[in-house]
């Protein structure tokens, strides 16, 4: 059995946010849902009206402020 894992691609790799086809549209419910409770134990709003790719941009920041993630 020949094992090519080394050189397969990563099943999880991240795309810059500015690149999503869909990044412009709103934000998900369940990014809705987590924002608002990052945010809620960062003491920060969370803005009205995020894009998709704004939600994910804010979790990923607001993971680091809060030690999660």
């Amino acid at each position: 059995m020949n094992d090519n894992t080394a050189s397969a691609p990563q099943e999880n790799a991240q795309k810059d946010t500015s690149e999503w086809v869909t990044g412009d549209e709103p934000m998900t419910g369940p990014q809705r849902s987590y924002l608002h409770t990052l945010a809620q134990e960062a003491g920060v709003e969370v803005p009205d009206g995020a894009t998709k790719a704004q939600a994910s941009d804010l979790i990923e920041e607001l993971q680091a402020k809060t030690g999660r993630g």
